[in-house]
């Protein structure tokens, strides 16, 4: 993309850059999102979708760590749309707002320094592979909110991620699955997960140490729509993983509604996607798309 926003003002991405004592480079000090926007050849409009969730979930992150916003609500919502205008988006981007420490300094006492905040769109197609993941629980667990505050997207709680997932990589997955302390699933690397037998939907509560996902929410409450699913939110098992008709990552990151045929090794239902998963994955991809009146609330147009 040509343009960047960044505390207040769209600049040349080039000129987006930072000191190397940047506070947030050496301790992770930093919040952040992750928001998709949708091209609808449809209406030939482009749709931030749940862009207001999205913000009120990063000032939350921020609160939380003590990193001070310096902009409201609706102004990051307003700047986001200026950016996709600025770059002339027409394609499916995911947009990454960022508010960092950005004081040059190595001391650990962030109260009463500098943050700067940016907003940046890339084109963004698939991160998962929409046929089906492979998928490892690997021996690193999923770190404990006693430990990190685990419902804020906190730049430095990340690296439990990155090492999980190059577990996995290493190893021959495309995936991790976090266990978390007690042994039960939490998520993916950077994915919610949900299982599904019998019918039944079931994935991990929010109070195991997950974060709170609104692609995870966004499926809940659309499963009602789809022949009436029901949504169990309860406690996982290793074995239930294993045994389970279907397993599905959600994600608006990366995996969108991602399939999950192999979890170390034992294939999952029938090694393929599953006939839950692709009707949850196809109806999710109409209501991003603006194909669904109900959930329109949800979508920010651009043009």
């Amino acid at each position: 993309m040509k343009y960047v926003w960044m505390d207040g003002k769209l600049i040349p991405e080039k000129e987006a850059v930072i000191p190397i004592l940047t506070h947030a480079l050496h301790y992770g000090t930093s919040v952040f999102e992750g928001i998709r926007a949708y091209w609808s050849s449809d209406s030939n409009n482009l749709y931030i979708f749940r862009a207001r969730d999205h913000y009120i979930r990063f000032r939350n992150s921020a609160k939380i760590m003590g990193i001070r916003i310096n902009y409201s609500i609706d102004e990051l919502i307003k700047a986001t749309v200026e950016l996709l205008k600025a770059n002339e988006v027409h394609e499916n981007v995911y947009i990454r707002p960022i508010t960092f420490v950005s004081a040059s300094t190595v001391n650990l006492d962030i109260r009463n320094l500098e943050t700067s905040t940016a907003i940046i769109a890339i084109p963004f197609g698939h991160y998962l592979e929409p046929k089906g993941v492979r998928a490892k629980v690997v021996s690193w667990l999923r770190v404990h909110n006693s430990m990190f505050p685990m419902k804020a997207k906190v730049g430095g709680i990340y690296v439990n991620s990155v090492i999980a997932l190059l577990d996995a990589k290493v190893s021959g997955f495309d995936e991790a699955i976090l266990l978390n302390r007690d042994g039960y699933v939490a998520e993916g690397s950077g994915e919610n997960i949900f299982i599904v037998k019998d019918g039944v939907l079931y994935t991990p509560p929010t109070y195991d140490s997950i974060l709170e996902g609104i692609t995870r929410d966004t499926v809940i409450t659309i499963a009602r729509d789809l022949g009436g699913l029901t949504v169990i939110e309860k406690r996982i098992t290793r074995e239930e993983l294993y045994t389970a008709d279907e397993v599905f990552f959600t994600g608006g990151t990366a995996a969108e509604v991602t399939p999950v045929v192999n979890i170390d090794g034992r294939v999952i239902g029938n090694g393929e996607p599953g006939p839950v998963t692709l009707k949850v994955r196809s109806y999710y991809m109409d209501v991003v798309h603006g194909k669904v009146s109900k959930y329109m609330n949800w979508l920010m147009p651009v043009y």
